[in-house]
């Protein structure tokens, strides 16, 4: 049984003539074709004949929803209606419909609609020569773009690769493409292979890439304000499209615009130089142009002084920007003129660079960086090498200047502040230090004039062999006339002036001990120093102090601080022998200090009974003292303590009857507050009640108001629907009529005045119960 809407398929069907009736062979069986299939749809019951089987079950007709498809292929040759199927075509059997299976075909798949929302595409790809549904010719392999909204449902020799997403594009972005080969875009323009190219929202809202076309990225735009201004290197031609390669355009604000393919732009978005009027520019010329009414060559230097705007033209470098530098009397700067290379310092003077002019730094020597950084407070201090070189030189010290240009020294005393020129350098003065003496040890650039010491051991050795090391001090001091440039540069004659004095004395002490014994020495080691080193005069005297003439160096005093033996058994058998000294001097003391100690003992021991009996007795006056003092206050206590209770008896009586009056009259006023209160309220319960009453009669005469306005309005509408003329034909009928028409109108009643005439109603309750009308 095959109902409605169904099929089913019968393996080895029996063969059937033209005329749709069933092949029997010879011997009345009947023709089987075996290994065929045969598909029967709604039809009678019917029987299955010897060698029919049913393949399956008894299956509904498949119905193909709106926008899907099925896709089958033909597995034999056949015929379907004008179109000749091939084994192995392939086509869709699209929705809605109902669709009808054949034996010849085979169902592939169920193919349902891409979906194309708004702003999407689909790229497809053609598997095979064919024609799609616009009719344009494809070729296998081809790709293109199927822009339209809604379902789209793919031919058999297509192929989705993707789903593609528009590019909204906006005032402030834009589309960087790349054509990817030669073709024609969406806006009719012929694309070369590599061309790049921009998409604004000028030419579409949105923008899909075409196959051809590889996107880029996106490119924000690039806005100028009126105070902005920036270069454009390699520019397009907007007419031609073409790159203009190694060219410069300037473009200055208020402006928008994006950065064409090729375009960049140079230093970025340039603020417009505002100079004041302490400000200028410093420019070059790249190339060669007419600047205003001048002629500028490449190369050209020339400056622009505020107070002003600038923006430099494509023709113009702005090599600096400078400041005027304001320098004080103790300030300088060097600037160097580089056409002629000549340095100069300048001083004192608010100064601007010329054209050709820039600042210029002198070197100096790392000592003499070191020194004077120095003489800084701020530890981090760097010197500014276009600085001019100042130094302060302290009190009584001088300080020697070379100039190499004019190959010539000075020197300055101080206190006094020097600025070196740009060709004079600081004499570095090399002296020996430390204890004893070592050469170059100090490096410095200020000579102090003296008085100072210095301090060197000196090793000599008597004429008994015996080697003393002696801690020698020398006071010295330069003696020179500051007004004399001779004297003052002879004090930089010598360069290690300490070391060489040193030596020269040390030479002298040396020869002068060596004919000394140590005994000899020991006892008068001062005046054998002092005549070694300042002579004696013609006395025999010793002289005051000893003068090098080559630098007027004078040494005024020397000090033997200490003398210590170099030979280690005579420096141990003079520490014995000053060992055994202090001891008898120690012992000596010892008991002479002994001595005065039990002495003063003894005096202390009497002084101290002497000072306890005296005690004694003072302390037994200072108890008699007590004893009455306790007896007196004993008195005066009982006294006050019975004076102090009387009175505070008094004082409590008085308090209570104080007490007793502020209560009398403390009760009295709650009393009056109290009946003032019980007086207020009743007033105000009475008025409260009077108000209450008030509003009953307003609220009755606004009710009996009201019920008469209705009363008054239901007669007025009564009389309203009755009508003039009916109130006459009542006035004028008669009673039996008066009373129909009353039923009528459903009025029991009825009652017409003016109301300005008195009514009589004994005789009007007559009338209206049918009485004879009155003439």
């Amino acid at each position: 049984l095959s109902p409605p809407r169904h099929y089913c398929i019968i393996q080895n069907p029996v063969s059937r003539t033209d005329e749709g009736e069933i092949s029997f062979d010879n011997l009345g069986n009947t023709r089987v074709r075996h290994g065929d299939e045969e598909v029967r749809f709604e039809q009678d019951p019917f029987p299955l004949y010897p060698g029919e089987s049913l393949y399956g079950k008894v299956s509904p007709l498949q119905v193909v929803a709106p926008n899907t498809a099925i896709r089958l292929r033909a597995i034999r040759d056949f015929t379907d209606g004008d179109n000749e199927r091939v084994a192995g075509d392939e086509w869709l059997f699209e929705g809605p419909g109902t669709y009808t299976p054949r034996v010849e075909v085979q169902v592939v798949e169920i193919v349902r609609a891409t979906i194309v929302q708004p702003n999407q595409a689909l790229r497809l790809r053609a598997k095979k020569e064919f024609t799609d549904y616009n009719g344009t010719v494809r070729r296998a392999g081809e790709e293109w773009i199927v822009r339209d909204a809604g379902a789209y449902l793919p031919n058999v020799n297509e192929e989705i690769r993707d789903t593609l997403s528009a590019y909204v594009l906006t005032e402030k972005k834009a589309l960087q493409l790349e054509a990817l080969g030669t073709f024609i875009d969406v806006f009719g323009k012929k694309r070369k292979a590599g061309e790049q190219w921009l998409v604004t929202i000028n030419e579409a809202e949105i923008h899909i890439p075409d196959v051809n076309e590889r996107v880029i990225g996106e490119v924000n735009i690039t806005t100028l304000s009126s105070r902005q201004y920036s270069v454009v290197l390699d520019p397009v031609n907007v007419k031609t499209g073409k790159i203009k390669m190694g060219g410069r355009e300037l473009r200055k604000g208020e402006r928008s615009f994006f950065l064409r393919p090729g375009e960049r732009l140079e230093s970025g978005i340039q603020q417009v130089h505002i100079l004041d009027s302490e400000e200028s520019l410093l420019l070059r010329a790249r190339e060669a142009f007419e600047d205003e009414s001048e002629t500028r060559k490449p190369g050209d230097r020339w400056m622009i002084y505020g107070p002003c705007d600038y923006v430099p033209p494509v023709e113009v470098e702005i090599v600096e920007r400078r400041r005027a530098i304001p320098l004080d009397e103790t300030e300088g700067i060097y600037v160097r003129d580089i056409k002629t290379g000549r340095v100069r310092a300048v001083r004192g003077e608010v100064y601007m660079l010329m054209p050709y002019e820039e600042l210029w730094e002198k070197d100096l020597p790392d000592t003499v960086e070191e020194i004077i950084a120095d003489q800084q407070t701020d530890k981090r201090y760097v010197r500014n090498r276009t600085d001019v070189v100042s130094y302060r030189i302290p009190h009584n010290s001088a300080v020697q200047i070379y100039d190499y240009r004019a190959k010539e020294s000075r020197v300055l005393f101080g206190p006094e502040l020097i600025m070196l020129g740009p060709d004079e350098q600081f004499t570095i003065v090399s002296l020996s230090g430390d204890t004893p003496k070592r050469p170059h040890l100090l490096k410095i650039l200020a000579l102090s004039l003296g008085p100072r010491f210095s301090t060197d051991v000196v090793v000599v050795e008597t004429a008994d062999h015996a080697r003393l090391s002696l801690k020698l001090s020398y006071n010295w001091f330069f003696d020179i006339d500051k007004s004399s440039d001779e004297d003052a540069r002879s004090i930089f004659q010598v360069p290690d002036f300490i070391g060489d004095f040193c030596k020269a004395i040390a030479s002298r002490v040396r020869g002068a001990i060596a004919s000394q014994s140590f005994d000899d020495f020991h006892r008068g080691s001062a005046n054998i120093i002092r005549q070694s080193v300042f002579g004696v005069d013609e006395n025999g005297e010793c002289k005051e102090s000893l003068r090098f003439p080559s630098n007027n160096l004078v040494i005024t005093n020397v000090d033997i601080q200490s003398v210590e033996p170099v030979d280690s058994k005579t420096r141990d058998a003079l520490q014995k022998s000053v060992q055994l000294a202090i001891e008898i001097t120690t012992k000596s003391q010892e008991a002479a200090a002994r001595h005065e100690a039990e002495r003063r003992e003894q005096e202390a021991r009497g002084k101290l009974e002497r000072q306890k009996i005296s005690d004694e007795a003072q302390a037994e006056n200072a108890r008699t003292k007590l004893l009455s003092f306790q007896a007196h206050s004993a008195a005066v206590e009982a006294t006050g303590q019975a004076t102090a209770e009387a009175k505070a008896r008094s004082e409590a009586a008085l308090i209570e009857g104080e007490a007793a009056v502020k209560q009398s009259e403390l009760q009295s006023q709650a009393q009056t507050i109290k009946a003032e209160s019980d007086l207020n309220q009743e007033i105000a319960t009475q008025e409260a009640e009077i108000e209450h009453k008030r509003a009953l009669v307003e609220l009755e005469i606004q009710r009996a108001r009201d019920l008469a306005r209705i009363e008054s309005s239901k007669f007025k509408r009564i009389v309203d629907a009755i009508g003039a003329n009916t109130l006459k034909a009542i006035a004028q009928a008669g009673p039996e009529m008066q009373a129909k028409l009353l039923e009528g109108l459903g009025l029991k009643s009825f009652l017409i005045t003016d109301g300005n005439s008195p009514i009589n109603l004994f005789n009007t309750a007559s009338g209206l119960i049918g009485g004879p009308p009155q003439q």
